[in-house]
């Protein structure tokens, strides 16, 4: 299996990096931090294709595959794009407008035991809410539920609201396991991203900070962080890599297994890339001012997101052991 990308996908990547490196600098993070899902700039991300990425050119989508996925969530996790963008992409072609970003489409996740608090995502917002139940996936009206916000989420750029009651909704589908698998390889994709952009950030400031007139990133102690940090980016990459791959073309290999795999080496990377840049920054890396922080608040959330690495290691344990 080739793991490089085409000359497309390079191209695709690079739009998508262009136009989030200009709507999503970190430079604009206090001003996004007030309101996180701004319509426009959502309307903007459907303009390039983010939601209807995998539907069909017949049904006004661009064809392409989920290796093509997961690359445009990297870059978008590369930036800390808010937003649902996980649940409106695969609400593309069972919700109308999710595709064009008309409807902003959030989700719950409600096929694992001990599921409360309800805890949704930008819920005051939402156009349509979908929600994972083990016998399907159904949509209800986010409208019609009583939510009260969260004061302080744990990311300030994904705001919270607690529900306290929720209906049954109407069924879309029963395959709700292909759903959740795919969410899972885009999630993976995020914390890709999340990966790259604090190796880069730590290794840029560890050129530039100096202490006893070096740079710190001369020092072999720092070295051994960014080398640790290199490689796992490696591995999130192979990995995320390949369950796109896998799920575009199963009989390439284990789905379940393909993913499952890759959401738990990105779980980790994100996680541990996230702590070693705000080491490497020092206790500038817990302030506002600095970006390592909103990185690894981010992964706190993304790491919850259809499957903890630990169930995801069980998943990987039951296909080995089958």
């Amino acid at each position: 299996m080739d793991f490089q990308l085409n000359e497309d996908q390079v191209a695709l990547q690079e739009g998508i990096r262009a136009f989030a490196s200009g709507n999503y600098a970190f430079e604009r993070i206090p001003e996004i931090e007030k309101q996180p899902l701004n319509r426009e700039a959502w309307s903007e991300l459907a303009e390039m294709g983010v939601f209807s990425l995998r539907l069909s050119e017949a049904d006004g989508g661009l064809g392409l595959g989920m290796v093509e996925a997961v690359v445009v969530f990297q870059e978008l996790g590369k930036c800390l794009a808010p937003g649902p963008l996980i649940w409106s992409q695969l609400a593309a072609g069972l919700v109308d407008g999710a595709a064009t970003g008309e409807a902003i489409v959030g989700g719950l996740d409600l096929t694992r035991p001990g599921s409360e608090p309800l805890l949704l995502e930008y819920g005051n917002q939402l156009d349509t809410l979908l929600v994972l139940r083990p016998e399907g996936v159904f949509r209800v009206d986010p409208k019609a539920l009583e939510m009260k916000p969260v004061g302080t989420p744990l990311d300030p750029l994904t705001p919270m609201q607690r529900v306290k009651a929720l209906p049954q909704g109407d069924l879309l589908t029963p395959d709700v396991e292909s759903l959740r698998t795919q969410g899972a390889a885009l999630a993976a994709g995020l914390m890709l991203g999340i990966a790259e952009a604090t190796l880069e950030y730590a290794n840029d400031y560890a050129k530039t900070r100096e202490q006893f007139d070096r740079p710190i990133g001369s020092f072999q102690a720092i070295k051994h962080m960014l080398a640790d940090m290199y490689v796992r980016l490696g591995q999130v990459r192979c990995a995320t890599y390949a369950a796109g791959a896998t799920l575009d073309d199963p009989g390439a290999g284990n789905v379940v297994r393909a993913v499952s795999s890759a959401k738990v080496v990105a779980g980790e990377a994100a996680m541990k890339n996230a702590r070693a840049c705000i080491q490497i920054y020092g206790g500038m890396g817990y302030t506002w001012e600095l970006p390592p922080h909103y990185y690894l608040k981010r992964t706190f959330v993304l790491e919850h997101a259809f499957g903890t690495i630990d169930e995801h290691a069980e998943r990987v344990a039951d296909s080995l052991a089958a």
